[in-house]
């Protein structure tokens, strides 16, 4: 009998290798109604057969093995949670029908259990609860909001900047002027009521990435991508307002019609070209090493502090431009900065994941706690009335911190979209949240979902709302967002007693 040659037995134990994988990925592929056809026993064994016949170590395939079986529950409870999630919300939609309302709960089929290969399996089921508990916070949110709804309504544009606009702010003195600080180099301040550009800063040689007015005088304060912070005078006149155009109030749903990029207001379009130039500071703030993101003025205006990119902030004296402190502890870059309205308190975030709460209430020493609850960048944390604190963050969420309890925060808000610089209405304890995804939404401190600003092929931000402002006295605007399109807008806000209260 002739004897098998060499090269034919590796060509017949490749095939057979080829063979016994291509039925481990049929086995694998198989559709749903395959496997529930079969008891559990009978997979188990052939899964445990498919592992034996591998060249796996024994230890590792008992590892798979329990893995596996962890993966398959946690699927199965979600299931089953979803399932009762699911009867609870008709038997709610039962209740509601008499009032003409229904809540949708279909946020729960919107392919929210995603997962990548790269991931452990520990990851896995860490990501698969988050986003089981983001889903069901969506619900309870719709369902404390169907009552009432806020009304929002747009009345002005602010369209004059020749690139995306960072941050917005309200002039505390009169005139009450609308400023905004812009990536194309300049600083832009505005009449409200007419959405004319009233003058312009050009100092600064980079971005200018914030601004804020002086509590008491004719003064801003801009940050730079120069490495420099200005302040700079100002004096301008108010034209006299137009007759406002009719236009609809709308409802803040969820339902407004989506527009494209290509919507965004006409480059061409100048309307700063006209108006006057101040072209120098009166003071210049030097001393960081990178990026000064943003800057804010303490209580009195009489010293202002800057938070950069080199992980430091800085406070400074305005009159003298002394460095009168530098506040070092952040591992990351800092992306924000905020003073409290009535003390010398001053919080900065940074890409650490952190916040601090710096404390210069005592001119012999000044104190610092660090606040952690965020798992990505801090984007942004303001200071509200009394004791409160408001971070937003990368991660999705906001939360609301006790400033006497810093282990945990007292309200919690998830989205789905990163947070940029939000902003406290402290008279109605409003918190506008500006998102990546171009919305904008208004919560409670308690967390309670009050609105969404409408956003649809004639009105809204059409790209990355970068940041948002109050101004709870103004008739005619009390909000003001801007945001990567290049326009700012400035909305009524409407928001019913009811919601008020709760």
């Amino acid at each position: 009998m002739p004897t098998e040659s060499g090269s034919c037995s590796t060509a017949r134990q490749a095939k057979q290798k080829r063979k016994s994988h291509s039925l481990s990925i049929r086995r694998t592929n198989s559709s749903e109604q395959e496997r529930t056809g079969l008891p559990r026993d009978m997979l188990e064994g052939q899964d445990l057969l498919f592992l034996q016949d591998s060249k796996l170590p024994s230890s590792v395939r008992s590892t798979l093995l329990e893995l596996f079986g962890q993966i398959e529950r946690e699927f199965e409870n979600l299931y089953i949670e979803n399932l009762e999630l699911r009867r609870e919300i008709e038997t709610l939609n039962d209740r509601l029908a008499a009032e003409g309302q229904a809540i949708d709960g279909a946020e729960l089929s919107k392919g929210q259990l995603k997962t990548k290969a790269s991931h452990s399996t520990s990851q896995l089921s860490q990501k698969l609860k988050t986003t089981y508990k983001a889903s069901t916070s969506k619900i309870v949110s719709s369902f404390k909001t169907t009552t009432s709804r806020a009304v929002c309504q747009l009345v002005k544009e602010y369209i004059g900047h020749r690139d995306g606009i960072w941050d917005v702010s309200v002039a505390r003195t009169q005139p009450v002027v609308l400023g905004t600080a812009s990536a194309d180099h300049t600083a832009l301040l505005w009449s409200i009521e007419t959405g004319r550009s009233l003058a312009k800063y050009t100092g600064h040689v980079g971005s200018v990435n914030s601004i804020k007015f002086h509590p008491s005088e004719q003064l801003a304060l801009t940050a730079s991508g120069d490495q420099t912070a200005h302040v700079w005078r100002y004096a301008v006149q108010l034209p006299t307002p137009q007759p406002a155009a009719d236009t609809s109030q709308q409802l803040c749903g969820e339902d407004e019609v989506e527009c494209s990029d290509k919507d965004e207001p006409d480059a061409d379009a100048d309307a700063s070209s006209d108006c006057p130039t101040i072209r120098a500071p009166l003071t210049s703030l030097k001393s960081h090493q990178g990026v000064v993101i943003a800057a804010d003025w303490l209580v009195g205006g009489k010293q202002a502090v800057t938070a950069s990119w080199d992980r430091t902030a800085n406070l400074y004296d305005v009159e003298t431009s002394e460095l009168v402190h530098s506040l070092t502890g952040h591992d990351q870059e800092l992306t924000h900065c905020c003073t409290h309205p009535t003390q010398r308190l001053v919080v900065t975030s940074s890409r650490d994941t952190t916040f601090r709460l710096w404390d210069f209430r005592d001119p012999s020493i000044h104190s610092v706690n660090v606040f952690q609850g965020h798992t990505d960048t801090v984007t942004s944390a303001v200071f509200t009335v009394g004791d409160n604190v408001v971070s937003g963050s990368d991660d999705r969420t906001v939360k609301v911190w006790d400033l006497k309890n810093m282990r945990s925060p007292i309200a919690t808000i998830r989205t789905d979209s990163a947070i940029n610089r939000i902003n406290v209405c402290v008279g109605q304890k409003i918190i506008a949240l500006p998102h990546d995804n171009r919305q904008v939404r208004l919560f409670d401190m308690s967390g309670v979902r009050l609105a969404r600003l409408p956003r649809s092929s004639r009105q809204g931000h059409r790209r990355m709302v970068c940041g948002s402002a109050w101004s709870e006295d103004h008739p005619v605007c009390n909000l003001f967002t801007c945001g990567f399109d290049r326009q700012a807008i400035g909305w009524n806000i409407n928001i019913p007693a009811l919601l008020q209260e709760k």
